[in-house]
């Protein structure tokens, strides 16, 4: 706050409540059902992305480029459920609908970094299909698990940044009437939008988020993949050009489960406010649970993986008995 308040070059006092109130859940009837769900679908999450993180860091072969933003992005999806699920289970099947101010922009910072990061993971794991189909000459050289790591950790500094500057803006508000967030976790829409004084640079800082965070990368995937089609029409062969598209079906696959969804609810004006809720909520759970799903299904090398690990293991239990 300080920060913020010798930017502006005059002391201010901001009203910062003890609490907020969650109540996004509440008065929808047979919601416990729903919770138990989300409980089942965090479950299955856990333990898929875990087996494959433990998968590509056992086996060597998978210590590609690749699998480093595939790795990333099952770190993320992992963390991102955790942070989600278990807080609105207890919120709502357990009617702990209040939260401490700090809790809440903690809260608020790690799901929305989480969300952020799985958009851009796609951006990264676009670049190396493009690469790979477009320039597959240059792959080894200009797709390397360096290069790879590095544009993840300019990403992960790129979502740091920007959500602790979003956090941060949010310090900068009274809040003098409301403390009743209507959504199921501290979204950032919600809290700046119960303030009392000036919130302006948060609701453009929203929108500048929002078109960095989704709508960019949106753009540069669909961007990607019609350099894409155009570069397998040129393939001498159709049944070259299908062999080539099919090690994008996962990726693609990816990109609808997670951008469809989403401008579905945005772009839907006349959504019930308690639908729109639900649709969020499972928008940001189902990604997470399917993703290693179909890394498993669709891409040879996993699935080849998760068959060594397998008989190895089978080979220790035999050994042991």
């Amino acid at each position: 706050m300080e920060f913020f308040n010798s930017a502006l070059g005059k002391n201010i006092t901001f009203v910062r409540p003890a609490y907020f109130k969650i109540a996004g859940f509440i008065g929808i009837p047979n919601m416990n059902y729903y919770y138990i769900f989300l409980f089942f679908v965090f479950f299955i999450s856990v333990l898929g992305n875990t087996a494959v993180m433990t998968v590509i860091y056992l086996d060597h072969n998978l210590r590609t480029a690749k699998y480093v933003a595939v790795f990333n992005l099952a770190f993320v999806d992992l963390l991102g459920n955790t942070a989600l699920v278990p807080k609105v289970i207890d919120t709502f099947l357990f009617n702990h609908y209040y939260i401490s101010y700090n809790e809440c922009l903690t809260y608020f910072f790690f799901c929305y970094m989480c969300l952020s990061m799985q958009a851009l993971n796609l951006v990264a794991l676009c670049y190396d299909r493009l690469v790979a189909i477009m320039f597959p000459l240059h792959y080894q050289v200009t797709v390397t698990p360096k290069i790879m790591l590095s544009i993840i950790l300019a990403f992960w500094l790129f979502v740091i940044i920007a959500v602790s500057t979003a956090a941060g803006l949010l310090t900068r508000l009274s809040f003098c009437n409301s403390v009743v967030i209507n959504s199921y976790f501290c979204d950032h829409g919600q809290i700046f939008g119960i303030a009392c004084n000036d919130y302006s640079p948060s609701y453009i800082f929203s929108d500048v988020l929002i078109a960095i965070i989704l709508w960019i990368p949106l753009i540069i995937v669909i961007s990607s993949y019609v350099c894409i089609c155009f570069a397998l029409f040129k393939v001498s062969t159709i049944q070259e050009g299908v062999k080539a598209f099919k090690t994008c079906t996962a990726h693609l696959s990816l990109v609808a489960i997670y951008f469809f969804p989403i401008l579905i609810t945005f772009t839907n004006t006349n959504i019930h406010p308690n639908h729109r809720i639900i649709n969020l909520s499972l928008t940001a759970v189902f990604p997470p649970m399917l993703n290693p799903i179909i890394y498993v299904l669709q891409t040879q090398e996993i699935k080849a993986s998760f068959k060594k690990v397998l008989k190895i293991r089978s080979r220790f239990k035999v050994s042991g008995k």
